[in-house]
């Protein structure tokens, strides 16, 4: 019995952080003490500017061979692309709504790593393991964006030149993805970054999850999520259980475990990003159900993972 109350407060103490400050930006919203626009200003920098120096930072003054962790990453990439075609085979073999599927594909297989995840593997491994998920967040990031425009493009008006050029822009853009390169070119050549430099950045660095917790909560619209709900379910149901069962089973049969597994956890159990709301918005597909999703996944997510701890910690895998 102790040890059962042991590992449920083990598994509290990663996702009730998260949890406290996504319903503490959902009372700040409803209180009006932050707004959409604040939302929106402060989102922008967190993407561009916080959450880029904290995993270059991470990177750059992580004692972690990273060499090592190649078999992790390429089972991570695999893993997740043969997830998302079987998200996209099943969607639509259920579906016979074709302008809905890109959304509920994406929906079902992009996940929010570079906040929520990584805020549970940095409340679960601290600053080790951000430096690993930074590397893990890059190549996920590459290719959920690859994806996502595959999936998001009508098949009607498809042309594969301008779905590449999308997809170049889209990567080559994207400041974490820049951030991630640089700070593994610095470390991989010894390049000495100033400690004034390093101080800077770890300002920036310690307002990252806070500021994008509180955004997410405040972003979240509980009251849309009455609508659409059977699309809406069922990509809920693929991202936060079908996903971590079959990418962490995968990883458990392979060997991963401690830190290696606990990762591919946690990426994989993160409710869906919201930068899939953006993407389908902009690709024309259906943005309330994305919005949907993301509200849906970000909210039950906070049970479906600390039941997940729960159980990997239980077994001595996490």
């Amino acid at each position: 019995m102790d040890n059962l109350i042991t590992q449920l407060l083990f598994s509290a103490s990663i996702t009730g952080p998260i949890c406290l400050m996504l319903f503490l930006g959902v009372i700040l919203k409803r209180i009006n003490l932050i707004n959409d626009n604040f939302i929106e200003i402060a989102s922008k920098l967190v993407f561009q500017v916080t959450l880029p120096a904290m995993l270059f930072l991470s990177i750059v003054s992580a004692d972690h061979d990273f060499s090592s962790s190649s078999r992790l990453i390429i089972y991570g990439l695999i893993a997740n692309f043969l997830f998302f075609l079987f998200t996209t085979f099943s969607t639509k073999f259920v579906f016979k709504n074709k302008q809905d599927h890109g959304v509920i594909i994406q929906g079902g297989f992009r996940a929010n790593t570079a906040i929520i995840a990584l805020a549970y593997v940095a409340n679960a491994y601290g600053d080790p393991g951000v430096a690993l998920a930074a590397i893990y967040v890059a190549v996920t990031t590459v290719l959920y964006n690859i994806q996502a425009v595959i999936t998001l493009t009508p098949k009607e008006d498809h042309s594969e030149k301008q779905a590449f050029g999308v997809i170049i822009k889209t990567l080559t853009k994207n400041p974490l993805i820049i951030s991630i390169l640089l700070a593994v070119i610095c470390s991989f050549l010894s390049i000495p970054i100033p400690e004034m430099v390093t101080q800077a950045g770890q300002y920036f660095a310690n307002m990252t999850l806070p500021l994008a917790l509180l955004c997410a909560g405040g972003s979240l619209n509980l009251n849309s999520m009455r609508e659409e709900k059977g699309s809406t379910w069922f990509a809920t149901s693929y991202k936060l259980i079908l996903s971590p069962i079959f990418i962490t089973l995968g990883g458990i049969l392979l060997g991963f475990r401690g830190l290696d597994l606990g990762l591919l956890f946690f990426m994989s159990a993160a409710p869906t990003a919201a930068a899939s709301y953006v993407m389908a918005r902009a690709m024309g597909g259906n943005a309330t159900l994305a919005a949907n999703i993301i509200a849906q996944t970000t909210v039950a997510s906070l049970i479906t993972c600390t039941l997940g701890i729960f159980v990997l910690s239980s077994f001595g895998l996490i």
